[in-house]
């Protein structure tokens, strides 16, 4: 049951892209990491169980990680043209 549990809690779906990269998708898991983050900082806050200045600060450190992250893998920037001449 504990495998039902996981795929639940954190759901893993599938990469697509027209642009696979290695850096794509390593940057998406961090995304879908991300983003199943915020939806749990968000029902704590919700339930009482978090400040909305602790969640706040919480999404805030994981919003860095994820430019950290972001910047790391080059996400978003312009690769060399190369020698097509585009780029004279």
């Amino acid at each position: 049951m504990s495998n039902q549990v996981d795929s639940f809690l954190y759901p893993n779906i599938p990469y697509r892209s027209d642009h696979f990269s290695p850096e794509n998708l390593v940057f998406n898991n961090n995304l879908q990491e991300f983003t199943q983050k915020v939806s749990f900082i968000c029902s704590l806050e919700t339930a009482g169980k978090l400040t909305p200045e602790e969640s706040y600060k919480q999404i805030k450190s994981l919003w860095k990680e994820l430019k950290r992250s972001k910047k790391e893998l080059g996400i978003g920037q312009q690769p060399f043209l190369g020698d097509s001449g585009a780029g004279e």
